[in-house]
């Protein structure tokens, strides 16, 4: 029950990676974009990575994925930032 469970988890992870790529390329601006990708990317990961954890039974590795994922956030906050900020400034014309 728990490996399928796993499984169902990983999969609504891949759909929302799925639905991120298509918002990348459907959307209209880069700041829906920026919004879309972000969004899906993390709640995509947070399933994958529950599933990951519930079918692994080492709790080291566990923590590892963990560990993973709350970087991949970060690096996902500050790259977005980083990426709308210099849009800005290019729509505003300040560069």
């Amino acid at each position: 029950m728990i490996d399928i469970m796993a499984i169902l988890l990983i999969f609504f992870g891949l759909f929302f990676f799925l639905s991120g790529s298509i918002g990348l390329l459907r959307l209209p601006d880069v700041f829906s974009r920026l919004h879309a990708l972000a969004k899906a990317d993390n709640i995509g990961l947070a399933f994958v990575t529950l599933g990951v954890i519930m079918l692994e039974p080492n709790i080291l590795n566990d923590i590892k994925v963990v560990i993973i994922w709350l970087l991949v956030m970060a690096a996902s906050a500050i790259s977005s930032h980083l990426i709308a900020r210099r849009a800005l400034r290019e729509h505003r014309g300040d560069d």
